[in-house]
C-alpha cells in the first residue's frame, strides 16, 4: 500500500506525472474506479442506444459512504472520495455517438507505523456506478464481474499478492439489501515497505441503490483481526444520489 500523506491527490489524468513510483501510486489508487467501466466495453456490440440526438450521452453515479458513527466504532478514517469518467464511443445508424459514465469511489484506511513512516496498511472501499440504460434495457457495469474479477479491484493495493484462495462467505445488511460477501486469503506485501503479510479481503456483490450499483470491498492484514469491523463498516453505508 502507498504511504499516507497530506499532500493533495491529483487525477493522473489531470496531471503529468514524471515520477514513476508516483505514477504507479496513482494506478493503483485508481485500480477501483476501472471496475466502474468495465462494462462499457460490452455494450459495444450493441448497435443503436437509446439517445435521440448527437450530444453525449452521460451517467453519473452518485455517492456511498459510510457513516461517522461507523467510523468511530471501526477505526477506519477517510482517505479520499474521488471520481472517474469514461468516455467511449459507439456507432449508431452510421453515426458516432458517445457514452460517457462517471463513477464514484470513497475510499477509508488504517495506517501503521513502520522505520518511523505511516503507511496504508488496511482499506475500505465504496465503489458506486450508475446503471446504463441502452435501448431502453438497464446494464450493470459491474454485475457482470464474477466474485474473482471483483476481488482483483483490491488485491491490487497490495504488491506480490499470491496463493489466493476462498476462504468462506457470509451474508450481511448492505444499504437494506441481504448481500453475499465472499472471503479471500493470500499472502502479499505492504506497498513500499517490503513487509510480507498474511491478508484477507472481504468482497461483497453490487447492491442497487436508486439508479446506481454500489459494490463495497475490503482488505487488511489477518493480524488485524478486522473481520468485524469490515461488518460494521458493510452495514454503515449509505447512499446519495446526488
Amino acid at each position: 500500500m502507498t504511504r499516507t500523506t497530506d499532500n493533495d491527490r491529483a487525477d493522473p489524468a489531470d496531471s503529468d506525472l514524471t515520477d514513476p513510483a508516483d505514477a504507479e501510486a496513482c494506478t493503483r489508487r485508481r485500480a477501483l474506479a476501472a471496475g466502474g467501466a468495465v462494462g462499457l466495453a460490452a455494450l459495444a456490440g450493441c448497435t443503436a442506444l437509446d439517445v435521440a440526438t448527437g450530444d453525449p450521452a452521460e451517467f453519473a453515479a452518485g455517492t456511498a459512504t459510510v457513516a461517522d458513527a461507523t467510523l468511530d466504532e471501526s477505526g477506519y478514517e477517510l482517505n479520499e472520495v474521488y471520481e472517474d469518467a469514461r468516455t467511449r464511443e459507439f456507432d449508431v445508424a452510421g453515426v458516432t455517438r458517445e457514452v460517457r459514465v462517471t463513477s464514484r469511489i470513497a475510499e477509508y484506511d488504517k495506517a501503521v507505523e513502520l522505520f518511523g513512516e505511516r503507511y496504508q496498511a488496511a482499506v475500505f472501499a465504496v465503489l458506486t456506478t450508475p446503471r446504463v440504460e441502452v435501448l431502453g434495457q438497464a446494464f450493470n457495469p459491474v454485475g457482470d464481474l464474477d466474485d474473482e474479477e471483483r476481488a482483483e479491484l483490491i488485491v491490487d493495493r497490495y504488491e506480490g499478492v499470491s496463493d489466493l484462495e476462498r476462504s468462506s462467505e457470509y451474508t450481511t445488511d448492505v444499504l437494506d439489501t441481504d448481500a453475499r460477501v465472499v472471503v479471500y486469503a493470500g499472502d502479499g506485501e505492504i506497498e513500499g515497505t517490503d513487509v510480507s503479510v498474511e491478508l484477507e479481503f472481504h468482497v461483497a456483490e453490487a447492491v442497487e441503490a436508486g439508479g446506481d450499483y454500489v459494490v463495497p470491498l475490503a482488505a487488511y492484514p489477518e493480524a488485524f483481526g478486522d473481520g468485524e469491523n469490515v461488518r460494521r463498516m458493510l452495514n454503515g453505508i449509505e447512499h446519495d444520489p446526488e
